[in-house]
């Protein structure tokens, strides 16, 4: 486990607008409560609780990776308008105690689904 500091920061806000993730027509998740998490130079990931997402269209898959700032990542796979998006989403259920505030937050790959701010 690696601490975030000058070497590597990382910073997580409460994004202020509403964040939208969708598939074709299909709404993933929609949310008022995003966290926005700005890590060392990659750029910035919103993650959206899973209260505020459409769960009947993820499924859980075998994928897991390791971050050693944040811990182990379990992801899902997006079922929805007619195609299946293997492995879209990743998320922190028990992430190192420096990064509790993403516990029950999803978290998209922007090249597979569609993640757009509401103002």
């Amino acid at each position: 486990m690696k601490l975030p500091g000058p070497d590597h920061p990382i910073a997580i806000t409460t994004n202020p607008k509403r964040v939208r993730v969708s598939v074709g027509g299909v709404v993933i998740a929609d949310t008022t409560h995003a966290l926005t998490v700005k890590e060392a130079s990659y750029p910035a990931v919103q993650y959206v609780p899973r209260s505020d997402a459409n769960m009947a269209l993820l499924q859980r898959t075998e994928r897991t990776t390791h971050c050693p700032y944040k811990g182990d990542a379990s992801y899902y796979s997006v079922v929805a308008d007619g195609k299946t998006l293997e492995n879209s989403i990743w998320t922190y259920e028990t992430p190192f105690p420096a990064m509790t505030e993403i516990s029950g937050h999803l978290a998209f790959y922007p090249d597979k689904v569609k993640i757009e701010e509401v103002a």
